[in-house]
């Protein structure tokens, strides 16, 4: 797929692992609809930085865990830049806790019942209402989505769709049911997707183990889980976003698939 005059929605793409894909498809040339929820004032500045390598882009308001969004924020894309060529379904919601190790499995320790009471994403803390955002915003938004901007993508001739997805939908950790739950609905819908939208559109997912860190993890905290990574270190974000732009600009005959991005991680 030629980049150049592309236009790319990214949902959640004014911070962290959205922001590198934003700007890494602007330098190959694309128009960027930069997607955000809260954060309106890192997404101006990546559409002012993304304005300044000689693209197009615009800001795209919009609370994923609300279905009246969906069309909404495709049809803002649409608006401001005129057509859709590539969806990037980056969005997610996490609630990572300081109080709360990510699991037993991840760093070697047990979290109490009381510890795990803390977390509303835990199967003691069990919030339905928490269950049912978290799955809007994981995994029904990035289906929506697609069924708003399936006609776009088509009329494109190479419509490409990347879901990011994580190595929890694999290896589920059970302090955050509804994030690995979400997870691992989204790399099913990527397959099913792919079949459904097939042979005009391309959708594929990226599952990344270590990109960013959450805030609230400790040094080590942080140490302790990259020394489970047989590439001895945590990716970053960039290192996620040539991925996704391999995946849109040179994975022609690559549709249904799954990529992690881990440093081994999944392999341990």
């Amino acid at each position: 797929m030629n980049l150049l005059g592309s236009v790319v929605l990214i949902t959640g793409g004014a911070k962290r692992v959205g922001r590198a894909i934003a700007f890494e498809l602007a330098r190959g040339g694309c128009d960027v609809g930069v997607h955000y929820r809260h954060s309106r004032a890192e997404a101006e500045e990546v559409v002012a930085q993304i304005t300044q390598l000689g693209r197009r882009a615009v800001a795209v308001e919009g609370d994923l865990s609300d279905p009246s969004s969906w069309p909404r924020i495709v049809q803002r894309t649409i608006d401001g830049l005129g057509r859709v060529d590539i969806l990037i379904n980056n969005a997610s919601m996490f609630l990572p806790d300081a109080h709360v190790r990510p699991t037993s499995s991840e760093v070697g320790d047990v979290a109490t019942s009381k510890q795990s009471a803390k977390h509303p994403d835990s199967l003691q803390g069990f919030d339905p209402k928490l269950w049912d955002q978290m799955l809007r915003t994981n995994l029904t938004a990035p289906v929506a989505l697609c069924h708003h901007c399936r006609r776009y993508l088509a009329a494109s001739g190479t419509g490409k769709v990347v879901n990011i997805c994580d190595i929890a939908a694999e290896r589920p950790w059970s302090d955050h049911l509804a994030y690995c739950a979400s997870k691992a609905g989204l790399v099913a819908a990527t397959k099913a997707l792919a079949r459904a939208l097939a042979p005009d559109i391309q959708v594929n997912g990226v599952a990344p183990g270590i990109a960013v860190f959450p805030d609230a993890y400790s040094d080590d905290l942080r140490r302790r889980l990259v020394s489970r990574v047989p590439l001895a270190r945590a990716g970053t974000p960039e290192e996620v976003a040539v991925l996704v732009r391999f995946l849109v600009e040179s994975a022609d005959y690559i549709t249904g698939q799954i990529i992690p991005i881990d440093g081994g991680r999944s392999l341990v």
